[in-house]
């Protein structure tokens, strides 16, 4: 069960390299432009590489000032919940 206002499963653009980088930014948007509390973004566990690039993104200086703190699902290590303000 989620507890995230609004999920955003990196599955389906995984491979598509500006397709991610573009769903987290459109994710980010939708999420501060609503007001949502909380984000889910699923990258999923696979090799890791792409919780890397997720956490690399949330990182920017640009995120960074949108949302309080980032939280890895302590059940599920391939989703994190980025908490806004």
């Amino acid at each position: 069960m989620s507890k995230a206002g609004l999920t955003l499963d990196l599955h389906a653009v995984a491979q598509q390299g500006n397709a991610i980088e573009n769903a987290l930014h459109q994710a980010m948007h939708q999420a501060t432009d609503t007001r949502i509390k909380i984000l889910e973004i699923i990258p999923g566990k696979g090799s890791g590489q792409l919780m890397i690039r997720v956490k690399k993104f949330l990182k920017r200086r640009e995120q960074r000032l949108q949302y309080k703190r980032i939280e890895v699902d302590e059940h599920n290590h391939g989703r994190l919940f980025v908490h806004f303000r």
